[in-house]
């Protein structure tokens, strides 16, 4: 008989485990016992299938004493016979099974074994049984990133969520287990600027990305965050921690338009010299050196139409050299005006405008050299005299002398006047002799106009929205527009006003650049509704010029991604809580007013139709008027009264008229009623015909039937008619005519067959 089979079972606790690992009395497994039995069919003896053993749970970084007893193998057997026991495998080779050194579950997580049980000749006293052991896991590995110092980029400017970069750490523990989960967090990042906290991380993905508006690599070109990676799922209590560095560029982007460093740059060229260059446009660009962002291209839009300069762009410098391509004459042209505007190789990115300062002007001197003599002019032996007149003045600020020419202002010149372009102002001017015939010439004035502080800056944008809780979002980005140039524009100053208090009490306003603040809650929380906060924006011409422009906000609900929600909508479209309800109560009572007004209609139309009628509406023919597609007699056919044709008011005259006067619509008095027939509730079909036949027949000798073969009487008409009167009508027989046949229509004819057809006599 084979013993029970005594295993160590689940494993409760890493210390429980530990505890019941060490104890000093080893487990015992014992070889399973073989049930047998006969076969009735054949003889044969089948055995019952060994039991499964359960895995042995070992914890690794044990610390001893070694070596340790883990369990013993033991047969039933071993009381009748002497057995020897083996364990064959990776690290065994005995009966008793002893731990001899710490395992580390990273090297190797199980072990297989196979029992053996033989007697001392060497003969199996049992099947060998299989045993399995597993390393439990423990916390004892950092993680561990792939990288210490990881590289990722970032372009100026970018708008929060946007990707920069992903960091990656690996646990050797066990993944499946808190031991080897790895969480990240940013520990720091350096430069504080413009806010400390301008990334955040992903904790189970470790990516990188922005979280708020305002990377300008001409302040910041480079950030340093130092990434902490901690296991058990980032528990600062328990879990191992490490850490790496992670350096982030700011990548440039085309945001500074290049600026000319004056506003005006002169030269001197000799005439007739080619390739000669006239002066250095020199620039400023703060992106970054030698790239297309930096690279400055010039060109002349204006003062040069015959094509005689050109600007090369030093490859080095940056600066613009202006050279002679074209001869010019002195003789012809003492002076030029040039306008120049320089641009990069790159376009400005999206929201970027061009600077005022990108213009400027070019004033070059022509030198006289001695040349060969030349035949005079005839014209300079005839004295003439010359006159002058205004061409073209867009903006009506000039006068001309007719006399001597002489040009003055008669209004105040605007740099920001729709009318200038570039800061130049163009107007031409007419110069005529009094020759024969008279000669003339027109000529064009370029006014290159200075600025001065005369704008103040503007607000943008004027309008926003944000969410009614505190979120990271709950933030609005500002900037100012001035129409002013160089230095009368930015850096601005952006400003709260301490009237009304509330106003700084509920926001706050950060720098972001020199160009752009941020406008932020300081409170949690805000009733959603509209609100309108004032802004003070400052240039920085000299003196500065201020405005107070009032931006609107809307504040609203938001749902979790930080969008405005529907609800949030119409609270932020300024109806409140109160204002909704209200609405509501107003549509609801013109609703009941409705409702009611249909009720008591409709009840009306009931009580009319309820009112009886003195006669059947079929028969009614009180006051109707029939209206004939004919348009009457003479003027004396419309003298009449038709009160004599109204239905009276009263029945009165009615009861009081002798017997035999009746109207059309009183039925007349008969004792003996017409018998109609009955017709049978379940008529069969062939009989319809004959019930219809005998109803007809019952209703034309039915004189009680309408129309009623009464009498009727007629009003009066009136006099003057000239129809003359009906009564000169014989109503008796003349001739041959005969009318014997009305005695075959039915008893509705019977008295007009009396009296013209000849019928037989009471």
């Amino acid at each position: 008989m084979f013993g029970c089979l005594s295993l160590l079972s689940v494993q409760v606790g890493i210390e429980e485990m530990l505890s019941r690992m060490w104890e000093s009395q080893p487990r015992v497994i014992r070889f399973p016992r073989k049930h047998q039995r006969s076969s009735v069919a054949n003889g044969l003896r089948r055995q019952k299938r060994d039991w499964v053993i359960p895995p042995i749970n070992v914890p690794e970084n044990s610390r001893g004493p070694f070596p340790h007893m883990l369990v013993r193998i033991r047969s039933d057997q071993d009381k009748d016979v002497g057995i020897r026991y083996s364990i064959t495998g990776a690290g065994a080779d005995h009966g008793n099974m002893f731990v001899t050194q710490p395992l580390d579950r990273e090297e190797r997580a199980s072990f297989h074994l196979r029992a053996h049980a033989v007697d001392m000749n060497g003969n199996q006293v049992e099947n060998p049984i299989d045993l399995y052991i597993y390393v439990i896991d423990m916390n004892d590995n950092r993680p561990e990133f792939q990288n210490q110092v990881y590289n990722g980029s970032v372009a100026e400017g970018s708008k929060p969520g946007s990707s920069v970069m992903q960091v990656t750490a690996s646990d050797a523990d066990d993944s499946t287990t808190a031991n080897g989960m790895v969480r990240y967090r940013i520990l720091s990042q350096s430069p504080h600027s413009p806010i400390p906290n301008m990334f955040t991380i992903n904790s189970e993905t470790g990516d990188i990305v922005t979280v708020a508006a305002g990377l300008d690599r001409e302040k910041v070109s480079q950030y340093t965050i130092i990434v902490q990676a901690t296991d058990m799922e980032g528990n600062l209590n328990f879990g191992l921690s490490n850490t790496a560095t992670a350096l982030i560029s700011i990548t440039d982007i085309n945001d500074n338009p290049p600026e000319l460093t004056v506003r005006t740059f002169s030269g001197e060229v000799p005439e007739n010299k080619v390739n000669v260059v006239v002066t250095n446009l020199t620039v400023v660009d703060r992106d970054q050196p030698h790239s297309p962002n930096w690279n400055a291209v010039y060109r002349i839009v204006s003062g040069d139409p015959s094509g005689h300069f050109t600007i090369r762009t030093n490859p080095v410098t940056n600066e613009g050299m202006l050279t002679v391509i074209k001869p010019v004459d002195f003789e012809m042209n003492r002076a030029f005006m040039l306008t120049v505007v320089v641009s990069n190789q790159a376009h400005l990115a999206s929201g970027i405008q061009s600077s005022l300062q990108s213009t400027a002007g070019v004033t070059i001197s022509v030198q006289d050299v001695n040349e060969p003599p030349v035949f005079p002019d005839p014209d300079h032996f005839v004295h003439q005299i010359v006159r002058y007149s205004k061409l073209s003045d867009p903006a009506n600020w000039l006068r001309i002398n007719r006399t001597n020419g002489q040009i003055t202002t008669m209004a105040t010149l605007d740099r920001e006047s729709i009318y200038v372009k570039n800061n130049v102002y163009e107007a031409t001017f007419l110069a005529f002799d009094n020759g024969s015939p008279q000669a003339s010439g027109t000529g064009t004035l370029q006014i290159y106009l200075i600025d001065v502080n005369d704008n103040p800056p503007v607000l943008i944008p004027r309008e926003a929205q944000i969410c009614e809780h505190g979120r990271p979002n709950s933030r609005i980005n500002i900037t100012a527009s001035d129409v002013d140039a160089d230095p009368n524009v930015g850096p601005f100053v952006f400003e709260l006003p301490t009237f009304p208090a509330i106003v700084r009490r509920n926001w706050t306003i950060s720098r972001l650049s020199g160009d752009y603040a941020q406008l932020r809650l300081k409170i949690p929380y805000m009733e959603a509704g509209v609100y309108e906060i004032p802004v003070i924006v400052s240039d920085s011409g000299n003196p500065p010029l201020s405005n107070r422009s009032m931006l609107r906000i809307k504040v609203c609900p938001c749902d979790d991604i930080g969008d405005c929600s529907a609800t949030g909508a119409v609270a932020a479209a300024g109806l409140g809580t109160g204002a909704i309800i209200a609405i509501l109560i107003c549509i609801i009572i013109l609703l009941s007013m409705v409702l009611l007004f249909v009720v008591w209609m409709k009840r009306r139309e009931k009580e009319r139709q309820a009112k009886p009628l003195l006669i059947d509406p079929e028969d009614d023919v009180r006051d109707n008027i029939l209206k004939y597609d004919e348009e009457g007699g003479g003027e004396e056919d419309q003298d009449y009264d038709l009160s004599q044709l109204q239905q009276p008011e009263s029945l009165e005259h009615i009861m009081n008229k002798p017997a035999g006067v009746r109207r059309v619509d009183e039925r007349p008095v008969i004792t003996a009623e017409s018998q109609y027939p009955a017709r049978p509730s379940l008529p069969h079909p062939g009989d319809i015909g004959d019930f219809i036949n005998d109803g007809l027949r019952a209703a034309d000798n039915d004189p009680t039937a309408p129309p009623y073969d009464s009498l009727l009487v007629f009003d009066y008409e009136g006099s003057g008619s000239t129809a003359g009167s009906v009564s000169s009508l014989n109503s008796s027989s003349s001739g041959d005519q005969d009318y014997d046949y009305l005695n075959d229509w039915g008893p509705r004819f019977k008295k007009l067959a009396d009296l013209y057809g000849g019928g037989q006599e009471d």
